[in-house]
């Protein structure tokens, strides 16, 4: 695990924009494209803003990308609070991302049928073999939920490399998310935290002893150990260490 520190949030999303550079032209260099799993939520709307900049959007073939969901709000495609749809504002359309490089979840079927279709859309992107992504983006929420694993949800302890339905019963809503093993696959992890309300969860999660149940992003331990945690001074702010 690496952990990066930056003053300010501008700082902190140049540097992780640039990590992801430097592991899309990798991918596309030794296997001839990029799958990346992207989060949703406020946090990383900065980052996808700036790789659709002019100062990155010629540094990545866009072409060569295959962008896929860690998880996904069950709410209409066209919905505000849906993810692809943010993503597909302020990322895909300025960089005329074609349609066959996008896998969204598909909202319109039962949150067990759209988990299961979504599951199915991997294994056959992956032609069948065990999913590995070359990067997947994390939040976390100050809750230390990270994709839609939730605090005491079933799926924290699915063992299965897929894709599942989860019943936040606080909220009455349902989220469609990849389990931590099928995350825990993939070749880099990236989490992308900011902000003073998220700092008690950066402490639980790093610091307190484990327990995935009350802080599911302890989950995320790739046996392969690259995860790599980008945060401002504020986030970072409770670490002891």
């Amino acid at each position: 695990m690496a952990l990066y520190i930056y003053k300010t949030v501008p700082n902190l999303i140049k540097a992780i924009a640039d990590f992801v550079v430097t592991i899309a032209q990798n991918a596309i260099a030794l296997n001839g494209q990029f799958n990346i799993a992207l989060s949703g939520g406020n946090s990383p709307k900065k980052l996808y803003e700036m790789l659709a900049s002019p100062d990155y959007l010629q540094r990545i073939d866009w072409s060569k990308v295959n962008f896929f969901f860690g998880d996904e709000r069950y709410v209409p495609a066209h919905d505000a609070d849906n993810n692809s749809n943010m993503v597909r504002s302020v990322l895909f359309d300025p960089l005329d991302i074609a349609e066959s490089n996008i896998f969204t979840i598909n909202t319109s079927l039962s949150p067990d049928e759209a988990a299961r279709n979504y599951a199915t859309q991997i294994t056959n992107h992956f032609n069948g073999k065990e999913p590995v992504f070359d990067l997947i983006l994390l939040g976390l929420g100050d809750n230390s939920h990270t994709a839609s694993l939730f605090p005491y949800t079933a799926v924290l302890d699915d063992q299965s490399t897929s894709v599942q339905a989860v019943f936040l019963q606080e909220q009455n809503v349902y989220r469609i998310t990849m389990t931590a093993p099928m995350i825990n696959q993939a070749r880099q992890i990236a989490f992308l935290v900011y902000g003073q309300s998220k700092a008690a969860a950066v402490h639980h999660v790093l610091e307190d002893g484990y327990n995935p149940a009350k802080y599911p992003a302890q989950l995320i331990k790739p046996d392969g150990g690259n995860v790599q945690w980008y945060l401002d001074e504020e986030a970072a702010s409770l670490l002891k260490r």
